[in-house]
Parts: structure tokens; sequence; C-alpha cells
């Protein structure tokens, strides 16, 4: 059974900086590829973040500069850094992989950028 679990979340003020985590179990976690969505209330979840089996990453343009995704082989962990917070990117953050054909996101975890 596939599990996704995030954790590193909270209140932060503009300009601070978070370490997101996503745990992943249940899938082959040489291989696949993990993403990290982000979704604001009131506005449909987006993607934020991804990276392949081989360490390629692709990112949103809003985040790109400031958002970094790596991951832990030895852990099975995916990791989204987070600089330079602003207002706008509050919201839930979601890990996500398809795996065998089928669509997997964790509970999420809330980040809010306040002052």
């Amino acid at each position: 059974q596939v599990h996704l679990v995030e954790s590193g979340g909270g209140l932060v003020q503009p300009g601070g900086s978070l370490r997101l985590s996503c745990s992943a179990s249940g899938i082959n976690f040489k291989i696949a590829t993990l993403g990290w969505y982000r979704q604001a209330p009131g506005k449909q979840r987006e993607l934020v973040a991804t990276i392949n089996s081989d360490g390629t990453t692709n990112y949103a343009v809003s985040v790109k500069d400031r958002f970094t995704v790596s991951r832990d082989w030895a852990r099975n962990t995916v990791y989204l850094h987070v600089n330079s917070l602003k207002p706008e990117d509050t919201g839930v953050y979601y890990c996500n992989t398809q795996w065998r054909q089928r669509n997997y996101w964790g509970q999420g975890t809330q980040v809010t950028v306040s002052s």
C-alpha cells in the first residue's frame, strides 16, 4: 500500500524559510517521480516542483530560484526547501506520485506566511 506523509509546515514571517518533508512507502523509491503541489484557500491545486528518478528537477515559474526539491534515497524521503517566502506562498502543500497507473497524495502540510 502506498503512503505519502508530509511534515514540516508551519507559520513563518515573510522572507522566512522552511523545509518540508515527504516520506514515501509502498513504491520503488529509486524509480519513482515525486512532486510537490500546493493549494491556497479558494484556489485550485497547482504544481510547485517535481523530481525524477535521475534527480532531474522542474519548478513552477513562481517558485523558481526560491524553492529547491531534493531526495534522499536512503530515507525514501523527498524534501522541499522553501526560502524567501511570500504571503502568496500560503497554502496546503501536498506530496504526489503516480505509481502503477494510480495517482497518490499525502494528507498535506499547512504553510502560512504572515507577519
